[in-house]
């Protein structure tokens, strides 16, 4: 996380870097030849921010909170209890291994698996 980090601000770095030496050397034309990328940056942030909300709630509604009610809660909740496994009973499989005919030769077994 800290080397992400790391080189997130030392990109953003050496980018301030660039455009404040670009401004010395050419002035104001150096804003010119950024008001491209600027405005297509502002586009697509714009066109994910409104696509984002749009999605979520729809054009105009606000997200209102339903309260379940008491039967929906009791199954709920009896579900929950139905399912929760007990930690000493194992699940029993309706399939088991069966040993085969062949002998075992612990010389062809692997050492490490």
């Amino acid at each position: 996380m800290i080397r992400h980090a790391l080189i997130f601000w030392t990109t953003v770095l050496l980018a301030v870097l660039g455009l404040v030496t670009q401004f010395m050397l050419e002035g104001f034309r150096a804003l010119t030849s950024l008001i491209i990328p600027v405005l297509i940056l502002g586009i697509v942030f714009y066109a994910y921010r409104s696509s984002r909300f749009s999605s979520v709630r729809g054009p105009g509604r606000s997200k209102t909170k339903v309260k379940p009610s008491q039967k929906t809660m009791a199954k709920v909740a009896s579900l929950r209890k139905t399912q929760t496994p007990s930690p000493g009973k194992r699940k029993s499989y309706p399939f088991q291994v069966i040993e085969g005919s062949k002998g075992k030769n612990d010389e062809q077994l692997p050492k490490y698996h």
